[in-house]
């Protein structure tokens, strides 16, 4: 089996990428999803996040993302604060997701992971695969597709490693400059080529 570590800044297309490779047969270990899930209610993150950053949670218990989001961006340090705390959890059930995909038999597992590189995750994987798009464009995105405010776009790009620091990381970079047609065209010819 390989292992994949899939990335790329907010907004560069990567969960189009995680998708496709889903389609073609990978087993796919999501961050992301693993970080909703360790935030759910009950789950000891959320109490956590509740005590260190003021009215992230919504009337029925659970996390107010936008909130959360709109704090822990505002800052380096409340943005270390919000890993300290999610960090370890995630990489714990990252694990256990680890461990089910070399049980399942796929061929190839992807670590679906934004924050690869600044983590040091590197090594957790054979081959770093990224998908990149200039940061105007990752903006765009965000403001267009997500609804986010265009400084809150720049804050979350800013929060992240910068875009030369992740290309010199990668094995394999897919632009994903042009078209959504086109991004998967190179998914393919990625795939193909394993």
């Amino acid at each position: 089996m390989i292992t994949i570590g899939l990335t790329g800044g907010i907004g560069s297309g990567k969960s189009t990428v995680s998708s496709r490779l889903a389609e073609l047969g990978a087993f796919i270990v999501d961050a992301d999803l693993v970080a909703r899930e360790i935030v759910e209610p009950g789950q000891p993150a959320l109490a956590e996040l509740a005590d260190a950053f003021d009215g992230v949670l919504n009337p029925d218990g659970t996390l107010n993302r936008g909130e959360l989001a709109r704090q822990a961006f505002a800052t380096p340090e409340a943005t270390e604060k919000l890993n300290a705390i999610t960090h370890p959890r995630i990489r714990a059930r990252t694990e256990e997701l680890f461990k089910q995909g070399r049980e399942s038999g796929a061929q190839v597992l992807v670590y679906d992971m934004p924050l690869l590189i600044e983590n040091g995750e590197v090594d957790k994987v054979d081959h770093v695969l990224v998908v990149d798009a200039p940061d105007e464009l990752r903006i765009d995105r965000l403001v267009q597709h997500r609804g986010l405010d265009e400084n809150d776009a720049r804050r979350r790009i800013a929060a992240q490693i910068d875009r030369a620091t992740r290309l010199n990381a990668a094995d394999t970079v897919l632009d994903n400059s042009g078209t959504v047609e086109q991004l998967l065209e190179q998914v393919d010819g990625f795939w193909g080529g394993l």
